[in-house]
């Protein structure tokens, strides 16, 4: 292995590119590493999360020696989903709300699917909701600690997944198991996400650092034209499609977003209830 392009190398000078705010942006070596940074909210997204967000994804499609980006999560969780208290203090502005958030997501998403460096996410605690899942499906390579947990979460509070995770979570468990994940909203152990091939390991939790560091030294010492190509012609074999059921997607949540039902959901979650649905 090529030391020089090791993360953890104290020769390779760190290049700070966004130092503070919702999400934090670094480079060293060719290996750029995002960070949600609201741990508070289980780094749940806001609509100025996912603008800062879109902004360094966007930065690291601007790098000609861009090699890896590692994506996580600060504190106890890779990120909970949506900011349910945020949602829930829209009121009757929720919809035109959720739709430039949803806008965002899915353009963060699909930037990272389309970015030509390997994307590593490395999750602990929880991956939920369209934010949570809908990165771990538009990452190239998922490593989680063994009490990583995984959950849908839309349909529990009225809504539809989005990030598109509607298209990219079945394609990479299969239908029925999308299905069960999204119209029951499981708990999804690490082990179980492992075995229907929605993560790619596990490991301790005191080693998911080092883990990420190794598989992106590895990485970045890679042939960056072969290993760009290589990941667009997968996505693509895929025949994922995601870009064009986009817009269904961000429609379909923002008509939810206008139901009581979703105002209902919202609510009981953040009251810690069991939701009371009536179809309205």
């Amino acid at each position: 292995m090529n030391h020089d392009l090791n993360p953890l190398s104290p020769q390779v000078a760190e290049e700070v590119l966004i130092a503070d705010g919702p999400v934090l942006l670094r480079m060293t070596a060719g290996i750029a590493h995002l960070t949600l940074n609201r741990p508070e909210s289980a780094n749940g997204m806001s609509v100025e999360l996912l603008k800062a967000f879109h902004e360094a994804v966007m930065a690291c499609h601007g790098r000609a020696d861009l090699r890896v980006l590692v994506l996580r999560g600060s504190g106890a969780n890779f990120c909970g989903g949506g900011d349910i208290h945020d949602f829930a203090s829209r009121g009757e502005g929720l919809p035109d709300y959720l739709r430039e958030a949803t806008a965002y997501l899915q353009i963060v998403s699909a930037a990272l699917i389309r970015l030509e460096a390997p994307v590593i996410a490395g999750v602990q605690g929880y991956a939920a909701g369209g934010g949570g899942i809908g990165l771990v499906c538009a990452s190239d390579f998922v490593i989680a600690t063994t009490s990583a947990r995984f959950l849908t979460g839309a349909t529990r509070v009225g809504m539809a997944p989005d990030g598109g995770s509607s298209v990219t979570l079945q394609r990479l468990v299969g239908f029925r198991r999308a299905m069960d994940m999204v119209l029951r909203n499981p708990v999804v152990s690490a082990q179980d996400a492992l075995a229907m091939g929605l993560i790619s390991s596990i490991v301790g939790e005191d080693e998911l650092d080092a883990a990420v560091a190794a598989l992106a030294a590895e990485l970045a010492a890679g042939a960056p034209k072969g290993l760009a190509a290589a990941k667009r012609l997968l996505w693509n074999g895929m025949g994922l499609g995601v870009e064009a059921c986009l817009p269904e997607e961000a429609r379909t949540v923002a008509e939810l977003a206008r139901t009581h039902d979703a105002r209902e959901g919202l609510a009981a979650v953040i009251e810690r209830r069991k939701p009371r649905f009536t179809g309205q």
